[in-house]
């Protein structure tokens, strides 16, 4: 809503409505499981929906079988599946055309593997999906969509408090250790980097979330955070690819499967490479205080 006099709350009533009404209208397609599409778009909505709820926790009065933390056991079912479907994808577009017709056959065994735990992973998301537990969540959800109740927070204006639901996220995520490491190969490594993906994939979320009342500050950083977001999240998918691939194979990749090592280590490199320049530019001390100044002035711009 992009009128300054709307009140928070009535900002996020519209977010919740988008979000349960996207989960309901791909529920079938999910279940059905004839295109990967349908499960990411689904994915993405319950990871927008928890963001929702937990950003603006201060703001809501929510009926006690709503909460962030209810949705995460059916985030994570939809995760696992979609996480499979990507490593599917990355082999087959990415690096099964460069391939040595030899080096191909020896991914058979992996092929068969992923095929397995694809549909296993299916089996456990339908279960989740027709559980009481989930179908209660959401009619919960609809109503208090229907009779929404806010706290005094939630009635204010929301222009009156943009920063305040801003910039704690950000704040956070800026103080993250993974931030300065020079190195990404490391298992230790990696998963601090995956951690600060997640954290960056928030902190976006968070700012989308307030874009039709905010300037653009927050819409350069959304831009930026989305970069990096997809950078971390492509080292990630390699680093589980390679620990897949090597899970299969009898000696170790480089002496087994020369051609692959060497396309994993290439993409890897790139996308290093990418984040190594991205990553620090924006815990420049110019960049960070640009960040802040920015969103109080986009704030007062709006107020005027």
């Amino acid at each position: 809503m992009a009128n300054g006099a709307s009140s928070t709350g009535q900002h996020v009533h519209a977010l919740l409505a988008t979000h349960s009404k996207r989960l309901v209208k791909l529920h079938p397609q999910v279940l059905d499981d004839r295109d990967p599409e349908p499960l990411h778009q689904m994915r993405v909505a319950m990871r927008r929906l928890r963001t929702c709820l937990t950003q603006f926790a201060p703001a809501l009065v929510l009926p006690a079988g709503v909460s962030a933390q209810r949705l995460t056991r059916s985030g994570r079912r939809l995760g696992l599946a979609r996480d499979l479907d990507v490593l599917r994808e990355r082999l087959d577009t990415r690096l099964l055309p460069h391939l040595s017709e030899a080096e191909t056959r020896q991914l058979k065994p992996l092929f068969k593997q992923l095929k397995r735990e694809r549909r296993d992973a299916q089996h456990e998301l339908r279960r989740e999906l027709h559980s009481g537990r989930y179908l209660k969540l959401l009619q919960a959800l609809q109503g208090w969509l229907r009779d929404p109740r806010f706290t005094p927070l939630g009635e204010q204006p929301l222009s009156d408090w943009l920063p305040e639901w801003q910039w704690p996220w950000l704040g956070t995520l800026l103080l993250h250790p993974a931030w300065w490491l020079t190195d990404g190969t490391g298992a230790a490594e990696q998963e601090l980097l995956h951690d600060l993906r997640k954290g960056i994939k928030g902190a976006r979320y968070r700012l989308e979330n307030l874009l039709p009342a905010s300037g653009d500050t927050a819409r350069r950083w959304v831009e930026r955070l989305k970069q990096a977001q997809e950078l971390l999240g492509d080292l990630h998918d390699l680093a589980v690819l390679r620990d897949a691939i090597e899970q299969q194979l009898p000696q170790n990749l480089p002496s087994q499967m020369p051609g692959l090592h060497g396309l994993l280590a290439e993409q890897h490199a790139s996308s290093w490479s990418s984040w190594r320049v991205l990553g620090p530019s924006l815990l420049e001390p110019g960049e960070r205080r640009q960040l802040l100044l920015g969103l109080l002035q986009d704030q007062a711009n709006s107020s005027l």
